[in-house]
């Protein structure tokens, strides 16, 4: 072969890498090879079906305890670009992928998906069959695993995944959350992301900001619609809180299992009535939990952009991002309220909340602490609880991630909602869903515009976000 050939397929060939062995806790076995750091990692086997959007999913701080499989067949394609990462260092325990891109094409690209996951010693393995290793988890569940790029023997690795701790019970989010309060401001934005999205709006609320593993997209969300904000512990009193006087309060996503961070939910219970309150993901569970809802761990759980939400407020369909292994059980908040409820007056038998979503009614429960709660979403996979709203207090909550990072724009709006639950409105959930989903984002040039211009759609009433 010529020296040209010879450079042709060096550039383009990956060098074989060493073996690698993943082990589930019921003695499910698959083999690959390595393809970032070498080690040995244990943690709760769970998949995402994103088709993009990788790296924000390695550093996602809700990934805390897992190793993670993507289902869609090749990883980073595109390469890493650090601005769009949503925390400082990856939490997540070790990733599974069908084929590893060494060689990534983008212009936004700095490195290499496994030159970054090598830096940062986080253990990974390719050539697995993602498809199998998923459907197992759907038919068995969430379960225990280890990732091993050091000891080959299978009946060692089952042994050693039997013993190790389960995250059932942990608080992974004290690990993950900030040390100290701290600003979030418009210049923390990044500037490599300006070329698609309008500058953020006008600081109108302040805001004090949980940290429970919040994604930096979160923050960056709430900082775009107009949020002076300071994010927090996620142990931090509700009286410290209160005496910084906030327009409102924000519950993080985050990891692991909700009963376990009671540091959080016992100040929400002090802060609902006082101050008006948004919570996703985590933040969800924590106003539900605070309410006295039981809190049920899911078979396999929700992770991916491509989840269907009905909102039954305004009876549309949602397409949203989602990641998490546990959620609140509605009918656990109080007894159905008939003459809000469709004259209903017990919940479905079965459990099963996608009832609400075929009969077109969004229910009304009698809850002891905080009086009428409403559910506002319904997952249409499974009819699991998927968002709540407070009706005698100013307080909401979704299970999805609204910020879009990786996933869909459909839930946008729910910014646009929080600011304006903070400004008195009663009506701050009755918004265009359609409209709102494009609001802060720049598109194409506007052949009536200057050459070049960028067509700006413009923001609504809670400015302008991501």
């Amino acid at each position: 072969m010529s020296v040209m050939s010879d450079r042709l397929l060096e550039g383009t060939s990956k060098p074989a890498g060493a073996p690698a062995l993943l082990v589930l806790e019921d003695g499910t076995t698959f083999r690959g090879t390595a393809c970032a750091a070498a080690g040995e990692v244990f943690g709760e086997i769970c998949f995402n079906t994103s088709m993009e959007g990788y790296l924000e999913v390695v550093t996602d701080p809700s990934y805390a305890g897992q190793i993670v499989a993507m289902t869609y067949p090749q990883i980073g394609n595109y390469g890493v670009n650090p601005d769009d990462c949503q925390s400082g260092a990856p939490a997540l325990r070790g990733l599974v992928v069908r084929d590893m891109c060494a060689a990534p094409s983008n212009w936004r690209s700095t490195m290499s998906l496994p030159d970054y996951l090598r830096e940062r010693g986080v253990v990974a393995i390719e050539g697995v069959d993602t498809r199998a290793l998923v459907r197992h988890v759907r038919e068995r569940g969430a379960m225990r695993a280890v990732l091993s790029t050091e000891d080959a023997d299978e009946a060692s690795l089952l042994a050693k995944v039997r013993t190790s701790g389960s995250i059932v019970g942990a608080n992974l989010a004290a690990g993950v959350s900030c040390k100290a309060p701290y600003r979030f401001k418009p210049a923390d934005l990044p500037e490599s992301q300006a070329f698609a999205l309008v500058p953020p709006a006008q600081a109108r609320f302040s805001v004090v900001a949980y940290d429970c593993g919040a994604k930096r997209s979160i923050l960056q969300n709430l900082v775009r619609a107009g949020c002076d904000l300071t994010v927090v512990p996620w142990d931090t009193p509700a009286e410290d809180v209160l005496a910084r006087r906030p327009d409102g309060v924000f519950l993080s996503n985050g990891p692991g299992d909700p009963e376990a961070v009671e540091g959080t939910y016992t100040q929400v219970e002090k802060l609902l009535g006082h101050v008006p309150v948004f919570g996703i993901c985590l933040g969800h569970q924590m106003i539900g939990k605070a309410a006295g809802a039981q809190v049920e761990k899911l078979k396999f759980g929700h992770r991916g952009g491509n989840h269907p939400v009905m909102n039954l407020l305004a009876g549309r369909v949602e397409i949203t991002a989602q990641n998490h292994g546990f959620g609140i059980v509605f009918p656990s908040l109080g007894p159905l309220m008939p003459e809000f409820s469709g004259g209903k007056t017990a919940h479905p038998a079965d459990g099963d909340l996608r009832f609400w979503a075929r009969a077109g009614i969004a229910p009304v429960v009698r809850n002891d602490r905080f009086g009428r709660i409403r559910l506002t979403h319904v997952n249409l996979n499974d009819g699991t609880a998927e968002g709540i709203a407070f009706l005698d207090i100013p307080a909401f909550s979704v299970q999805y991630h609204p910020e879009a990072a990786p996933g869909p724009t459909d839930a946008h709006y729910l910014f646009t909602a929080f600011m304006r639950l903070m400004g008195g409105r009663g009506d701050y959930l009755d918004i265009d869903i359609a409209r709102d989903r494009l609001a802060g984002w720049t598109f194409g040039a506007r052949q009536a515009a200057a050459p070049g211009a960028a067509c700006r759609v413009p923001a609504t009433e809670g400015g302008a976000h991501a």
